[in-house]
């Protein structure tokens, strides 16, 4: 199969993405919608006639969040709902306000990053806890109510953010959760990512046929909130930025950053088709094919997939 494109340049913002589509009538979920590449991306679909709702923990930010959304597009079309994904009780309720109500887009787009070793309510270490056994229980959660958004001819879309960051480690089966190894940050933090690709695959799988595609995408290096436990000195030493604090170059805006997650969402070159890893709007190469790119085999490997479902199913209760 070709791979598949936009088209466009990777710097192109997520507005140019939206503005030819009309998404009037259909519906959108963006989690961790307050802030960063959440905002830009329900801003984006929101301009474009969707109802999205930004699922935050922090209701305040949430609420300023879809009020600035509102105002910047003349619409009310930017609501809020409370969601603590380090809590599967809180997306339990969530999953149970929303009900079977049509969904047509959940971007799974929350997520933390490089934490200290931290826990969740419910024992799970924290980045993959949040990042990925929180989104799983979301996910399959509203398959049904994304199965009521599926139309002849046009799929809902469940969008998986993943990141570069997942070739730091895959999954460590023997001890997820850092229970009895030393903890790495940036290993969590890559086992997470490695997670989020591996649910879009798990999930294309159960659902295709059913109406839903699922892909995993890559936003490409980005400064917002999600860096908020990175000492600066250790960003300048990773060349994100310099003494000055002048960003690399190579860094995207939010707006950029959020295009693939809307390309994802409704690109009509996604039509149907899953189980991808997604950058800079295009279908990534295999990792090396070119330069601090592309994706690792084992961040889209289909028995790692399965595997890991089964885990998540233990994990969190919930089992199709």
């Amino acid at each position: 199969m070709a791979r598949i494109t936009a088209g466009l340049s990777p710097f192109t913002d997520a507005a140019e993405i939206a503005e030819d589509h009309d998404l009037t009538g259909r519906t959108a979920i963006v989690t961790g919608g307050a802030t960063g590449i959440g905002i830009e991306t329900a801003r984006a679909l929101a301009a474009a006639g969707a109802e999205v709702t930004l699922a935050v923990r922090n209701r305040e930010a949430g609420e300023k969040a879809a009020a600035q959304i509102n105002a910047d597009i003349g619409a009310e079309r930017a609501k809020v709902g409370m969601l603590d994904l380090s809590s599967l009780a809180s997306v339990a309720a969530f999953v149970s306000a929303w009900g079977d109500a049509p969904l047509n887009m959940l971007i799974n787009n929350a997520g933390v990053m490089a934490c200290p070793q931290t826990y969740t309510v419910d024992d799970l270490e924290m980045q993959i806890g949040t990042n990925h056994f929180g989104h799983f229980l979301l996910g399959v959660g509203l398959a049904r109510a994304l199965m009521n958004g599926a139309e002849e001819g046009r799929t809902a879309r469940l969008v998986s953010l993943s990141s570069i960051g997942h070739r730091r480690s895959g999954i460590n089966w023997d001890d997820v959760h850092y229970r009895t190894r030393p903890y790495d940050k940036w290993e969590s933090y890559g086992q997470s990512k490695t997670a989020n690709s591996l649910f879009a695959v798990g999930f294309h799988r159960r659902f295709a046929d059913l109406g839903i595609t699922a892909n995993a995408v890559m936003p490409g290096g980005i400064m917002t909130p999600l860096q908020r436990h990175l000492p600066r000195e250790e960003m300048i030493a990773m060349g994100w930025m310099n003494e000055a604090g002048v960003i690399a170059q190579g860094f995207k805006t939010p707006a950029q950053g959020a295009s693939t997650s809307v390309w994802a969402a409704i690109g009509d070159e996604l039509e149907g088709v899953g189980g991808l890893y997604l950058e800079n709007l295009s279908q990534a190469l295999p990792w090396g094919e070119e330069p601090n790119a592309g994706v690792m085999a084992h961040a889209l490997d289909p028995e790692g997939a399965e595997r890991l479902w089964v885990l998540s199913e233990e994990t969190t209760g919930v089992k199709l």
